[in-house]
């Protein structure tokens, strides 16, 4: 089937630049000399999780216990849930799963380790956590080391708990000012872990894992510095045009929505049929990855999505009208596209203009 046979809005993956996203991710790890465990709450997809696997990740990130459970079923045996797990719901299918694989998630409170001892008393295996250490995005994580200290302190209470390593996530890199800009945050980032980690093996618990990472900063190959020992990126593999802006191109964007033309009601105005609930309404105004509109026209240079409803696109460009009918099919790369996929059903693999493999995206709405 060739992909304009489609009906629409479906999502499309150059099979292709997937492949080449991968290769280039892997081979950033390699020269670093440090294990990659892609997060895959970008894809969703356990087929693709398989092909990071057979390029060399050391296993592989998810967001969610639910992803944790798609992925093991489909065969993941090392998983990482990046994220502070909060629940005796929750833990008790950690615990299901930590019973036949290697499964570790995050905290960064005294009561994620209270109750993840609580819950695995008893077990053959202790529950395995990594510490998240705030870096500067402003969200979760570790930010004063008193409180670093009172974590190490309630894990060695807790005999039924190991601590496994740290992680962060530079997340603030999305908005630097510039590459350079971008590497700065990255250094820094990494240093700060890596001080939180020289104060777990001062008190007695070295880590084993280290973990740190976000796409722009490796697409951008940034320095690695001695002592991390795992990448975590996630976007890489399938990219979007804020991840093509911080790198100066939009050749590695695997992913794109395939769309219908469905009016031209005015000479400068075009409806297409793929709206919030197909894209999302996702946008990015500034640092490197500002990204004109709410999706990208690859094929129409200039031409982007000027706003969203539920369930229609609206393009603003006379140009491009005139380009086009009712009833055309264009393909556009979506801002964000972590969310995207999570919209979808399924995406098609595709080559040249051919459709080469339909994947199910099995985690889509695995959100517990």
């Amino acid at each position: 089937m060739k992909i304009y046979e489609l009906d629409t809005p479906s999502l499309l993956v150059d099979y292709d630049i997937l492949m080449s996203n991968l290769d280039f991710m892997q081979a950033y790890a390699d020269r670093n000399h440090v294990r990659l465990r892609p997060h895959t709450k970008t894809h969703k997809s356990p087929a693709i999780a398989k092909m990071q696997l057979e390029k060399g990740a050391c296993g592989i990130a998810v967001a969610k216990t639910g992803e944790a459970e798609i992925m093991a079923n489909a065969g993941m045996t090392d998983i990482f849930i990046a994220n502070e797990i909060v629940g005796d719901q929750k833990l008790a299918r950690i615990r299901e799963l930590a019973r036949t694989i290697s499964i570790s998630f995050g905290v960064d409170s005294p009561c994620h380790i209270e109750a993840a001892e609580r819950m695995f008393a008893g077990e053959k295996k202790p529950a395995e956590v990594l510490i998240e250490i705030e870096v500067g995005e402003n969200r979760s994580g570790i930010i004063e080391e008193a409180d670093f200290y009172v974590l190490l302190d309630t894990i060695a209470r807790c005999p039924h708990v190991h601590l496994k390593g740290l992680f962060s996530h530079d997340g603030n890199c999305y908005s630097a000012e510039s590459v350079d800009a971008c590497r700065e945050i990255a250094i820094g980032a990494q240093e700060r872990t890596l001080h939180f980690a020289k104060l777990a093996s001062e008190y007695g618990m070295p880590c084993d894992v280290i973990s740190y990472g976000a796409t722009p900063t490796f697409m951008n190959q940034v320095p690695i510095l001695p002592g991390i020992t795992e990448l975590r990126p996630g976007t890489y593999a399938l990219m979007d045009a804020s991840q093509g802006n911080a790198i100066g191109t939009l050749e590695r964007c695997a992913a794109s929505v395939l769309a219908t033309v469905i009016s031209r009601p005015t000479c400068e105005r075009v409806i297409l049929d793929v709206g919030a609930k197909g894209m999302t309404m996702q946008s990015r105004s500034a640092g490197i990855c500002a990204t004109p509109g709410k999706g990208t026209l690859p094929d129409y240079p200039g031409v982007y999505i000027d706003s969203m409803f539920d369930e229609h696109a609206i393009i603003y460009n006379a140009d491009f009208r005139e380009k086009v009918k009712v009833g055309d099919k264009v393909r556009i790369i979506p801002v964000h596209i972590c969310p995207v996929c999570n919209l979808y059903d399924t995406m098609y693999l595709f080559r040249g203009d051919e459709v080469v493999k339909t994947v199910e995206i099995s985690c889509r709405g695995a959100l517990q």
